[in-house]
């Protein structure tokens, strides 16, 4: 066997475990971006939601310590891919920012996060939307962050969105 013929024998070889390395140098790299675009929930101090609570009907609240509050309400008509109109109202606490990020419960649904104008005395407006799914039924968590003096403060409200009939 000549060099030639050893060498032609290896290059698929070669040719895959370079397609392999260079699809996980990827993906490192993707989700490396994504936790530092994203940021760490970590540092947050999560409050959980009042329960009961349907974003679908009205706004859902969660209490924020002793004497700090927050209320979410989100647009009438929550679809996949429809624009919505989020509305966080604070009480007891001064926000520097205010962020809606929406989480696939069960699924990893991408970067769905939305900062909200400050429209003074607590109020934080602004538009988003959920992303589509191909399950009927997809399950959301909306996260609520809070960038206040003292630290983040944050909490969540779950909600399941329906997808509308084709």
């Amino acid at each position: 066997m000549s060099r030639q013929d050893d060498d032609n024998a290896r290059s698929p070889l070669l040719k895959l475990l370079i397609i392999v390395t260079l699809a996980t140098i990827v993906v490192a790299l993707w989700y490396l971006v994504d936790y530092y675009v994203r940021g760490s929930t970590e540092d947050i101090t999560w409050y959980p939601p009042q329960v009961p609570c349907d974003l679908h009907r009205s706004a859902c609240q969660a209490d924020l310590g002793v004497h700090a509050d927050l209320r979410l309400s989100l647009g009438k008509e929550l679809q996949p891919l429809t624009p919505l109109e989020i509305d966080v109202h604070l009480h007891g606490v001064e926000a520097e920012q205010v962020v809606v990020e929406f989480v696939g419960r069960n699924m990893y649904m991408g970067l769905n996060r939305y900062v909200l104008d400050d429209m003074g005395d607590g109020h934080f407006r602004g538009l988003g939307q959920f992303g589509i799914c191909n399950e009927d039924i997809m399950p959301w968590r909306a996260q609520v962050m809070i960038e206040t003096a003292d630290g983040l403060k944050g909490s969540w409200f779950d909600v399941d969105i329906r997808r509308r009939a084709s």
